[in-house]
């Protein structure tokens, strides 16, 4: 038996396949949806077979934290203390703001925060390391005269090919080891901007602290404006590039050896940008190129992420329209769970209650969009075990609509 969604709340109404660029084929078996029964008595867990796949393997924390013992002592022996310790503190204001970004892209599906973690400490540690590694094994090939052609080449060539490429890696990881918790583009967006947040984190420490022992408070300061003021973004946006083509790749389920051709091209991407941004430093006037190009890139950046957000919204509004078909949810839930004013209107009612239930209306709309995106990865036969998830965040969900309206 097939059920059919109720439309999208734009009124046009959606048509049997999804009509999306990055949609794909349908060869997977998804749970059969029952009809909701009349009561449930417990919180059924998920079992443990369902976070396979979307943590990343212990050992590579392990190795992470061995590099960041070398990386801090490093910056102890080359920088100090105290310009170390005052590089970090300034470092941490644009970190804090491209987080919060983050944050309001994934507010209502957080990814497994483990996950989340891996990819600042990436960005923060390991690429670092493997930047630092190449640019002296260059160093040693080439020299370094401190000519303009040279700082060109460093600023322009190396720096873009070496840092991207180091950054791609964790979100290769990643996908390779956590593929089911990569959904699709916006998950990619999201590990590659946090990846480019924890590199931009440690890189400014290093040009914080450097400007302050070559000219105390006031270059620091003209750094800063530059760095943590004019252009936090950069690098969150360029390696988000790789992180929405993996993201393709993943809706399309991919495998790791054939999405290595989107892990390339989105490499490139970032590349291009990255030696854009670079480039305009040093070839022109940057503060003319940073109002006349680097801004409207940046609003181009934005409207990207909002018209992805906007599809997967779509998405979630089809599968769980299914769902609703099939008597589990009312179509106005269905609005409700699948767009952002729905969902913001869904906490401030909950709060009204006899007692505040927004915990429990997050958890609703958390477990609805994890459960639109588990019969997604079923459809498409990506996932073998999302038909498991699939039974057990429907009964979830379920259950807190339940608690939602009980006295």
């Amino acid at each position: 038996m097939t059920y059919e969604p109720p439309p999208w709340p734009d009124g046009g109404g959606v048509p049997e396949r999804y009509p999306s660029p990055f949609s794909q084929p349908h060869p997977g078996s998804p749970a059969l949806i029952p009809p909701p029964p009349p009561q449930l008595e417990t919180v059924p867990a998920m079992p443990r077979v369902a976070r396979r796949g979307r943590r990343p393997s212990v050992w590579l924390f392990g190795a992470l934290v061995v590099v960041s013992v070398a990386l801090i002592g490093y910056f102890l022996t080359f920088l100090g203390a105290g310009a170390s310790i005052l590089g970090f503190a300034m470092a941490l204001v644009p970190f804090v703001g491209v987080l919060f970004a983050v944050r309001l892209i994934d507010r209502w599906e957080p990814e497994p925060r483990g996950l989340l973690v891996f990819a600042v400490a990436w960005g923060a540690i390991a690429s670092v390391a493997i930047a630092l590694l190449v640019d002296l094994g260059i160093s040693g090939l080439i020299g370094n005269d401190g000519s303009a052609l040279r700082q060109l080449f460093s600023a322009v060539v190396q720096a873009p090919v070496v840092e991207e490429v180091g950054k791609g890696l964790g979100l290769l990881l990643i996908y390779a080891t956590a593929r089911r918790a990569f959904d699709g583009p916006v998950d990619g967006v999201v590990y590659g901007a946090l990846v480019g947040a924890g590199f931009a984190l440690t890189e400014n420490v290093q040009y914080f602290a450097v400007s302050y022992l070559e000219g105390g408070l006031g270059e620091v300061t003209g750094t800063f404006f530059v760095r943590g003021i004019l252009s936090p973004f950069a690098h969150a946006m360029f390696t988000a590039v790789i992180g929405f083509a993996l993201g393709l790749a993943a809706r399309r389920g991919t495998s790791v050896a054939g999405a290595m051709g989107p892990w390339l091209g989105g490499v490139a991407g970032a590349v291009v940008l990255h030696a854009f941004w670079n480039g305009s430093a040093l070839l022109g006037d940057f503060f003319a190129l940073y109002v006349t190009l680097q801004v409207p890139l940046f609003a181009l950046f934005i409207l990207g992420v909002l018209a992805l957000k906007r599809e997967e919204a779509r998405l979630t509004h089809r599968r769980l329209g299914e769902y609703a078909a099939a008597g589990w949810f009312t179509a106005e839930e269905v609005d409700m769970l699948a767009t952002g004013s729905g969902r913001r209107q869904a906490l401030e009612w909950a709060r009204t209650l006899r007692t505040d239930r927004r915990t429990v209306m997050r958890t609703f709309i958390h477990d609805a969009a994890a459960l639109a995106a588990a019969r997604q990865r079923a459809l498409s036969g990506r996932d073998p075990r999302a038909a498991e998830d699939e039974r057990v965040l429907l009964e979830r969900t379920a259950l807190a609509r339940q608690a939602l309206f009980s006295l």
